[in-house]
């Protein structure tokens, strides 16, 4: 008779929205919780967190939040490389641990929709009235705030995701030495003519506060007539032209700054508990 492996001896320990959470996903998610040096009873911590990440599944699920493949083995990589790892070291590590790459790509496949949802909600969580602008301008003494307009361009060397490991490193020379001639947005085009596979995007005018998070630092510490350091993404390997910045004031920079700030005195964390609190009530979760 062939062997009996834990996948195989699993049995369903709760089941959440008739989706089942078995004992070999708790059994794993302890090792990752040893791992990441947890204290406290970590078979009830891990059966806790297994509920929770189905309730996050099955909610980025309903918001259609899209997480590619892609973008949890990227995640991935650079999980390993952060660490000092090759992705083979990190998956002899998770194997030996009795983690597993499956589980832990699972994890990481839910931290990154359940950060894009949070997202989501926070953008469209409501603009401020133009009521709550006045009454901020006026504790401010009267003075509306000035946010740094941009006009941004993304150049992107594309890597179809079959060859992504053959053509990374030739891609990331090519991308490194057009950004190291970029001067200006009026040459890119003219630039990017002879090469292949290379995408040049006008971004148009954006404010600072709606700069996305993981553009965000580069592009704010990038003169203009510069570009940001070279970096990989999901379509490829890409760096943004920061082809003008200016400070303005307006009643749309007001509402954007004061959204931005009323964002930031909520933190996600905030937000990330109200919504969890909110699924647990509505869910029917029942113990096998």
């Amino acid at each position: 008779m062939a062997p009996t492996t834990p996948a195989m001896a699993a049995e369903i320990r709760y089941v959440v929205n008739d989706k089942a959470v078995t004992s070999y996903d708790i059994q794993r998610r302890v090792a990752l919780l040893q791992l990441m040096r947890r204290n406290g009873n970590l078979n009830e911590l891990a059966a806790q967190e297994m509920i929770d990440q189905t309730l996050r599944q099955q909610e980025i699920e309903r918001a259609r939040v899209p997480v590619t493949d892609e973008m949890v083995n990227q995640s991935y990589a650079n999980f390993a490389s952060s660490n000092n790892l090759s992705q083979a070291q990190l998956d002899q590590i998770l194997a030996q641990s009795g983690v597993t790459k499956e589980h832990f790509k699972e994890f990481m496949r839910t931290q990154i929709g359940w950060g894009r949802l949070l997202q989501a909600r926070q953008r469209s969580g409501g603009s401020l009235s133009e009521q709550e602008v006045v009454h901020r301008m006026l504790q401010q003494g009267g003075q509306k705030p000035t946010a740094t307009e941009y006009m941004l361009q993304r150049v992107i060397f594309v890597i179809p995701s079959a060859e992504r490991s053959q053509l990374l490193a030739k891609r990331k020379r090519e991308a490194q030495a057009m950004r190291d001639r970029f001067q200006s947005c009026d040459t890119t085009v003219q630039f990017a003519k002879g090469l292949i596979d290379v995408t040049v995007q006008d971004m148009g005018r954006v404010l600072a506060p709606e700069l996305p998070g993981d553009w965000k630092e580069q592009v704010q510490s990038t003169s203009p007539g510069n570009a940001t350091p070279v970096r990989e993404t999901e379509r490829g390997v890409e760096f943004i032209g920061v082809c003008s910045a200016r400070e303005v004031s307006d009643d749309h920079v007001a509402q954007m700054v004061f959204q931005s700030e009323e964002q930031s005195d909520g933190t996600v964390q905030q937000l990330s508990e109200e919504l969890m609190t909110e699924l647990r009530e509505k869910a029917r979760i029942a113990k096998r």
